[in-house]
């Protein structure tokens, strides 16, 4: 019987002029893959959490831009700019805290210039060809991306570890492997046997839902705990690192992830936990300087008062404050894992010297 494992959380159906993902909101309960084809399709998607995870939202975005300009009628390079910007910017604007998602569109608009030699040589069909290959490119270096930082994350536990995670950054959150699961991953296929505790992740319980689905799904360990019970498996000694991804990294460190994530490392650090952070690249933003430059998303009441609940469980006209990410002030950082190592703090120069 086929598990979450067997199935590609973001694929490329060429012949269908779509893209194929696992519908995440339905997880655990149905695993349902559905078809985006059209620009509000491929909106929706990421808006609602069909799909989701920087990486794999960004993945979405190349292909998504691709299937969208592929059968073009734009006879000039002027009018195949005009399209290709009114739907990257309508794209750009499901999620603004996830930097993948502006990465990989601004990745194939560089693309695109670059074909065309600045839109001096245009040739429609070479140019859609090139986009397809080059958003294939992104999910093949999101595989691999996240297989090095598992490597380099292994490398920071031991056999018989416990290991904390908050939200989802597994194997439904990129392609492969995820970011803060891929040092789980690699190291359950080398039988390292390592305990997990997934906290819930209120509101959406993407850890509850995914994470511990997934984790349980590949034979490992999994245990879940909720969101406010991180600090009792630290004092009990069950916990001897954390990992968690992230949407976006500021040039000095600083961290935004899903809500909650700042609480985990704060608690780390009162018991002497070593919190890391699994970050693409792909997520460090040397534009944005500190975390107080990042954009929070803020969603809906509802998904505090009614998700998830047969009734409502709060007063009706109570007011509701629900962003969906906050910053982790770079203090608390362990390390930041990418895939060309391990960054320490001072974490303005290492990402410096990372890039330049």
């Amino acid at each position: 019987m086929a598990n979450i494992l067997d199935f590609e959380t973001v694929a490329l159906a060429d012949d269908k002029d779509a893209i194929v993902i696992i519908d995440q909101t339905l997880l655990p309960g149905e695993t349902k893959l559905i078809e985006l084809r059209t620009a509000k399709e491929i909106w929706d998607a990421i808006y609602l959490l069909q799909v989701r995870g920087a990486p794999a939202i960004g993945v979405t975005a190349g292909f998504g831009i691709y299937i969208l300009m592929k059968h073009t009628k734009a006879e000039t390079f002027d009018e195949f700019m005009t399209e290709f910007k009114e739907k990257k910017d309508y794209l750009d604007s499901s999620r603004p805290t996830a930097v993948n998602l502006s990465w990989a569109l601004n990745r194939m608009e560089q693309l695109v210039l670059k074909v065309t030699d600045n839109g001096r040589n245009y040739n429609r069909q070479e140019l859609i060809t090139a986009m397809k290959n080059e958003s294939e490119a992104i999910k093949a270096e999101d595989i691999e991306v996240c297989r090095r930082i598992g490597e380099y994350g292994l490398t920071l536990v031991k056999e018989g570890d416990g290991i904390l995670t908050h939200c989802n950054a597994g194997k439904l959150c990129a392609c492969k492997y995820g970011t803060a699961t891929a040092p789980i991953y690699l190291g359950h296929e080398k039988g390292y046997n390592f305990r997990v505790f997934c906290d819930e992740t209120r509101p959406l319980l993407q850890g509850a839902r995914l994470t511990a689905y997934e984790l349980h799904s590949a034979g490992i360990d999994t245990t879940v705990i909720c969101d406010n019970m991180s600090a009792s498996v630290m004092q009990k000694g069950w916990v001897d690192a954390v990992f968690v991804g992230c949407d976006r990294v500021a040039a000095n460190g600083d961290v935004a992830n899903k809500i909650g994530t700042s609480v985990v490392a704060t608690v780390a650090a009162r018991y002497g936990v070593p919190f890391y952070v699994c970050a693409p690249t792909s997520t460090i933003d040397i534009n944005t300087l500190t975390g107080a430059d990042i954009n929070i998303e803020q969603r809906e009441p509802m998904e505090v008062t009614e998700m998830w609940y047969e009734k409502r469980m709060a007063p009706e006209g109570v007011k509701v404050y629900n962003p969906a990410f906050d910053v982790t002030d770079n203090s608390l950082i362990a390390g930041i894992v990418t895939e060309y190592g391990i960054l320490r703090a001072p974490y303005d120069k290492a990402i410096k010297e990372l890039f330049y």
